[in-house]
């Protein structure tokens, strides 16, 4: 049974921000509440969906005892039997406690792990492929940094990828990627067997995380391009070194102003998502987050050119349409992936 005070006590709340909106509330209290309102809206859409279909099967069940609805009603009762169970499931899973962080903008890094320039070269793949899949859905992708090899492939790249439902979409795309192909450093034709690695961040805001100016060093450098192409000649580039953990972001484009931005809002994140696992650890041992080594064996993904298919290894899923997944086409591995997560969490909730 669904918990009906707790149905109710969400539309109170959303009629009750509503009011506060009409009413024109405190600016400064506005766009929190903007932003509660627009998280309930859909769960106040999936409970008045369900309530109407449910209200719907009893004024029907109420004509059964007239002989001249009866047929009708015993139709409309049959179809209102396979409705109401579908409703049910939406609005259980929109009851799902979110994810603060889903609607955040998200910094993905990407690197190369086992297997040499082929793995580096896998990992230009991986992100061209994350930067048409932001290109698909009207996000806007920011490079933070980026070192290319020689043959055009990837030692690391780190970009900030800003929209809607960013970090709810990517964030299940943490973890090391298999490649299986013929690397073009291959003579012989045989296939080889490598690895990247893609770490996905919740960007978090000043009010999630206080940096105190005494945890960080930051040193200025002269930025280098691959094969001494675009080098710069100011101390442009910024690194700055968090003390307590360790953590060293750089950060290499023009402007050292937009560097120092740019390497504290990548630091943020990673001592945030440093924070986000430890409490993740502490609920439940056995859940692993971000990546391993960067070993073939770690993998979640498997991505084998010679037959064209994707292997997403947790759920299980195949999909023979690796050119369009490559050319950003990924909802078909997200969605069941988002899914997976949802029917888990309702496991959870219900045990």
């Amino acid at each position: 049974m669904l918990p009906r005070d707790t149905l109710d006590q969400i539309t109170r709340r959303f009629e009750y921000l509503e009011a506060q909106l009409a009413a024109g509330a405190d600016p400064a209290a506005l766009a929190e509440i903007g932003r509660e309102y627009q998280g309930l809206k859909p769960v106040v859409g999936a409970i008045a969906a369900w309530r109407a279909a449910v209200a719907q099967r009893e004024e029907a069940r109420a004509l059964l005892a007239d002989p001249e609805m009866k047929a009708l009603a015993q139709e409309e009762l049959a179809a209102l039997d396979e409705t109401i169970p579908a409703l049910e499931a939406e609005l259980r899973i929109a009851l799902l406690p979110r994810d603060i962080a889903d609607e955040r903008p998200a910094i993905l890094e990407i690197r190369p792990g086992t297997g040499g320039e082929e793995a580096a070269l896998f990992a230009a793949d991986l992100l061209r492929m994350y930067q048409r899949y932001a290109d698909l859905k009207g996000w806007r992708c920011e490079m933070i940094s980026e070192t290319a090899t020689e043959l055009g492939g990837l030692r690391e790249a780190v970009m900030r990828v800003v929209g809607e439902g960013v970090f709810a979409r990517l964030k299940f795309e943490s973890g090391v990627h298999r490649v299986q192909r013929v690397p073009v450093t291959e003579s012989g034709g045989r296939i080889h067997t490598s690895a990247a690695t893609v770490a996905v961040l919740p960007e978090a805001t000043d009010v999630d995380l206080q940096i105190p100016d005494s945890d960080i060093r930051i040193d200025t450098m002269r930025a280098s391009g691959a094969g001494g192409q675009h080098v710069n000649t100011t101390d442009s580039a910024v690194r700055i070194t968090h003390l307590p953990s360790g953590i060293v972001v750089t950060s290499a484009e023009k402007s050292q102003h937009q560097n120092r931005r740019l390497a504290m809002e990548v630091l943020r994140a990673r001592l945030f998502d440093l924070e986000r696992r430890k409490q993740a650890d502490a609920r439940a041992a056995d859940r692993k987050s971000q990546v391993g080594t960067g070993d073939r064996s770690e993998r979640i993904r498997t991505y084998n050119f010679p037959q064209g298919r994707l292997t997403d290894h947790r759920i299980n899923l195949t999909l023979y349409a690796l050119p369009q997944i490559l050319g950003g086409d990924l909802d078909g591995v997200v969605e069941p992936l988002i899914a997976q997560n949802q029917a888990e969490r309702l496991a959870e909730l219900e045990a």
